[in-house]
C-alpha cells in the first residue's frame, strides 16, 4: 500500500533582497496576490512577481525614502508617498510616470486608489488626508480631524466613504460626496495600524498598538465586538472574499475570527515575523514581511484552515449522521454595498484650452516627472505581467495556479504538525453549538531543501555605517533560520574588534578635546588632521558646523586651509554621515567665503607692501584651488538620486560662479 502524500498548511515561499538599502513599506497586489510592490529607502520603488528572483520595474523619482506604497485594483497603477510628503504615480502597462502630487508637509504614511473613480487619497504625519484627482493633478478636498499621523486610509468597496486610522487612537468615517466626517469611533487605547471594510455588508474592522481588533456597524455607528488578547500589535487584517471570516496577520501566527459573536475559529503557526500585507487568491493566502533589505513571503492553504463555525469534512466523517446544523455564514445582518455598474479606466492626460489651465513645462512638478523613470529589469517577465495578451482583456499566468505545497519530510512530522500547540491556544471560547474545528496549527519545522536561497537584486551598494562591516564573514545555513542563541554568538565575535575600534576613537578624541579646551578652534582642527583617522574629523566638524550656525564668526579662511582637503576626502566616503558632514561643512564655506575670495582675486593689484593683505590673497588663491578640486566631484554626483543627489545638486548651483 503506497504511503500517502502528506502536505503543509503553511509554507515559506521565497526569500529575496529587495533593495539596496532597508525596505521601508511594501503592499500587495488584491486581485492577482502575485504582484509585491516595495518601497526602499533608496528612494525607488520595485516590482516583484511572487516567487520570481528577479526584479520586473524599478521606479525613480523620488528624492527621499519610499514611506508608502499602493496599486489599484487592476494593478496597473501604482501610488508611492515619500518622506518628503511627494507623491507619484505610475502607469506600469506603459511603464512611465503618470502624476507627481505635491501638497503634504510630511511622511506619507498611507494610501488608497478609489475603487471606480480616478481618484488617490493621502495621509500623512501632518495629520491631513488628502483626496487627489489624478486627471488634473489637483487636491479634491482636505479632510482635517485627527490630531496624529494617519496610518490607513480606505475607500469603501462602493467607493462613496473614506475610512482613516490614526495615531490618535481614533477611526474616523468621511463622506466623500458631503465633504465631512460622518462618525468618528473611539474605543482603541493605542495608535490604530490598519482599518478594513467588510467586502458586503455595512461593517468595518480596525486593528490596533493595543493589541485588539474591533468591528464597527456602519448603519447603527457602534461597536459590534472587539477582540482581545492578540499576541502582539495588530499590523494587517483581511476578510475573506466572501466575507465569512476576518484574517489576522499576528507574530508567527495566522488567526482567523468570527465577529457576532467574537471567536476564534483557527490559528495557524507561520514562522513570518511581523506580516507586513495579505492577500487571498486560488484558496491561498500570501503573507509578506520585511526585515532590513530583505522581503519574505509565505503561504498558507486556506483549505485546510477552517473559515466558519462549519467544518469540511472528512470522507469517513461524512458518513456520519449530523445532529447540529449552524447558520449559513453567507447571510448578511446588515445592508449591502451598491456597487456601480461600470468602472472607470486608468487615467489619461488631460489637454487643457484655457491659458489659466495649461501647465509650463518649466514647472517644479513637470520637472519631478521627467527626473523620474520606470526602468524595465526584467523584459519577459514584465511583458507576461503588464502586456495584454490580446485587445479585449489581460490574462497573464500569474492569476492562474495556486503555489504547489512543499510535501512534509516524513509522516512522522506532518502528524506532529497536526497537533495543536498549547502555547497558541485560543483565548476566545467557540460556543458550544458548533462543531469542534479541526486542529490545523502547525509547528515549525526545518525548511524544505527546495526553499529558494535569498537572491540579491541588482543595485547599487547603499552609504552607510553598517554592523556587518565590523563582523566575520559568516555562512548562514540554507536549511533554517537563526535563532537568537546563533546570531548573539555571531555578534560576539565582531566585539573584540569593536572595543578595538572605539577605543583607539576615544583616545583621539580626548587628544583634540585637550587642545579644544584652550579655545583654539584651527589648532583643535589640525590636530584632528594630523591624527589621520576621518572619524575624528567628522566628529569635530559636527561641532564647528554646529557652532557656526549660532556664530558667523568661527569659520577663518586659515580653518578653510586646513577643512577644505578633509571635505574632499568625507564627499568620497562610503559612509552616508560623512557625506552629509562634508556637504554641510562645504555649504557653510561657500555661503561665507566664496563671495570674499572671488572678490579678492578679481581685486586689480596693490600699490606697495601690504603684509596682511598678501597673507589674506594667498589664503584666498589656496581656498580656491582647493574648491576648483572639489567642484569636479560636486558636478559628478549631481545627478545621483536621493536626499544626497539634492544636496550636491545645491552645492553645484552654489559653485557655479567657480567658472
Amino acid at each position: 500500500m503506497a504511503t500517502p502524500v502528506v502536505t503543509k498548511t503553511a509554507w515559506k515561499l521565497q526569500e529575496i533582497v529587495a533593495h539596496a538599502s532597508n525596505v521601508s513599506s511594501l503592499v500587495l497586489g488584491k486581485a492577482s496576490g502575485r504582484l509585491l510592490a516595495t518601497g526602499g529607502d533608496d528612494c525607488r520603488v520595485n516590482l516583484w512577481s511572487i516567487n520570481k528572483p528577479n526584479c520586473i520595474m524599478s521606479l525613480t523619482g523620488h528624492t527621499s525614502p519610499v514611506e508608502s506604497v499602493r496599486l489599484n485594483t487592476p494593478e496597473e497603477l501604482i501610488v508611492a508617498g515619500s518622506q518628503s510628503g511627494s507623491i507619484r504615480v505610475w502607469d506600469l502597462e506603459a511603464a512611465k510616470i503618470l502624476r507627481t502630487l505635491m501638497g503634504h508637509k510630511a511622511n506619507i504614511c498611507s494610501l488608497d486608489f478609489h475603487p471606480y473613480g480616478e481618484f488617490v487619497a493621502s495621509g500623512s504625519q501632518d495629520t491631513n488626508i488628502k483626496l487627489w484627482d489624478i486627471r488634473r493633478k489637483g487636491c479634491v478636498f482636505r479632510y482635517r480631524g485627527h490630531s496624529q499621523a494617519v496610518r490607513c486610509l480606505r475607500f469603501s468597496p462602493d467607493g462613496k466613504w473614506l475610512a482613516s486610522a490614526a495615531d490618535d487612537h481614533t477611526v474616523k468615517l468621511w463622506d466623500l460626496t458631503a465633504g465631512k466626517m460622518m462618525s468618528e469611533f473611539p474605543g482603541h487605547t493605542g495608535p490604530v495600524n490598519v482599518v478594513e471594510f467588510h467586502p458586503n455588508e455595512y461593517l468595518l474592522a480596525s486593528g490596533s498598538s493595543d493589541r485588539t481588533i474591533r468591528f464597527w456597524d456602519l448603519e447603527k455607528f457602534q461597536v459590534v465586538s472587539c477582540i482581545e488578547g492578540e499576541p502582539g500589535p495588530v499590523r494587517s487584517v483581511l476578510f475573506n472574499p466572501d466575507g465569512c471570516c476576518l484574517y489576522s496577520g499576528c507574530q508567527d501566527s495566522l488567526r482567523v475570527y468570527g465577529w457576532e459573536p467574537e471567536r476564534c475559529f483557527d490559528v495557524v503557526l507561520v514562522n513570518w515575523g511581523k506580516v507586513a500585507d495579505l492577500a487571498i487568491c486560488n484558496d491561498q493566502l500570501i503573507g509578506v514581511a520585511f526585515s532590513q533589505s530583505n522581503v519574505s513571503s509565505y503561504v498558507v492553504d486556506l483549505t485546510r484552515v477552517t473559515r466558519t463555525g462549519t467544518v469540511t469534512q472528512d470522507p469517513v466523517q461524512a458518513s456520519q449522521p449530523q445532529t447540529q446544523q449552524t447558520p449559513n455564514p453567507g447571510v448578511s445582518l446588515r445592508r449591502i454595498y451598491e456597487r456601480p455598474s461600470t468602472t472607470c479606466s486608468k487615467p489619461q492626460r488631460v489637454k487643457h484650452n484655457s491659458e489659466s489651465e495649461r501647465r509650463s513645462p518649466s514647472s517644479e512638478d513637470d520637472k519631478d516627472e521627467r527626473e523620474s523613470r520606470a526602468e524595465i529589469q526584467n523584459a519577459e517577465d514584465y511583458n507576461e505581467i503588464f502586456q495584454p495578451k490580446n485587445s479585449i482583456s489581460r490574462t497573464p499566468p500569474r492569476r492562474s495556479e495556486p503555489f504547489p505545497a512543499p510535501p512534509e519530510d516524513d509522516i512522522a512530522t506532518a502528524k506532529e504538525a497536526s497537533k495543536p500547540s498549547p502555547a497558541m491556544d485560543v483565548q476566545l471560547p467557540v460556543p458550544s453549538q458548533e462543531v469542534p474545528a479541526r486542529p490545523s496549527v502547525m509547528t515549525s519545522t526545518p525548511a524544505p531543501k527546495g526553499e529558494p536561497v535569498i537572491i540579491p537584486a541588482t543595485r547599487n551598494e547603499p552609504i552607510g555605517l553598517k554592523a556587518s562591516d565590523f563582523l566575520p564573514a559568516v555562512k548562514v545555513p540554507q536549511q533554517a533560520e537563526l535563532v537568537d542563541e546563533d546570531a548573539m554568538s555571531q555578534i560576539r565575535k565582531g566585539h573584540d574588534t569593536m572595543c578595538v575600534v572605539l577605543t583607539s576613537r576615544h583616545k583621539n578624541l580626548d587628544t583634540v578635546r585637550a587642545v579644544w579646551t584652550t579655545g583654539d578652534i584651527k589648532t583643535s582642527v589640525d590636530s584632528a588632521v594630523a591624527i589621520n583617522d576621518l572619524s575624528v574629523v567628522v566628529d569635530l566638524l559636527n561641532i564647528v558646523n554646529q557652532k557656526a550656525c549660532l556664530s558667523s564668526s568661527l569659520w577663518k579662511l586659515d580653518l578653510c586651509t586646513t577643512v577644505l582637503p578633509q571635505i574632499e576626502k568625507l564627499l568620497q566616503s562610503k559612509y552616508e554621515s560623512y557625506v552629509q558632514t562634508g556637504c554641510t561643512s562645504l555649504k557653510l564655506i561657500l555661503q561665507r567665503f566664496l563671495p570674499l575670495i572671488t572678490d579678492i582675486l578679481a581685486a586689480p593689484p596693490s600699490v606697495g607692501v601690504d603684509i596682511s593683505r598678501e597673507e589674506r590673497l594667498h589664503k584666498c588663491r589656496l581656498c580656491f584651488k582647493q574648491l576648483k578640486s572639489i567642484s569636479g566631484l560636486v558636478k559628478s554626483r549631481s545627478g545621483l538620486s536621493g536626499r544626497h543627489g539634492s544636496a550636491f545638486r545645491e552645492l553645484h548651483l552654489l559653485m557655479a560662479s567657480l567658472d
